[in-house]
């Protein structure tokens, strides 16, 4: 799972992150929280509101995508398109 999503309530994502990265993208942007109900070192919230670019959202949302990947098996990787 790299992302998580309600369809009720305020609108929100909570995407996988580097831990290191996690904390930057916390300190740097106030719509992005500590992962709702997820492990905090690796999860973050981020809290659509209207007030972030979508092209931001895309680019964290493919991260999060490519940080479950590349702990995949190299068989699943390569399936996926991901190589080594």
């Amino acid at each position: 799972m790299f992302a998580l999503t309600d369809l009720e309530g305020p609108l929100s994502i909570n995407l996988k992150c580097d831990p290191e990265k996690a904390v930057e993208l916390r300190e740097h942007y106030p719509f992005v929280l500590p992962g709702w109900h997820m492990n905090k070192r690796y999860w973050n919230t981020v809290m659509i509101d209207g007030t972030i670019d979508d092209r931001l959202i895309r680019e964290w949302i493919d991260q999060s995508y490519d940080e479950v990947v590349k702990k995949l098996p190299k068989k699943d990787r390569e399936r996926l398109g991901g190589g080594n």
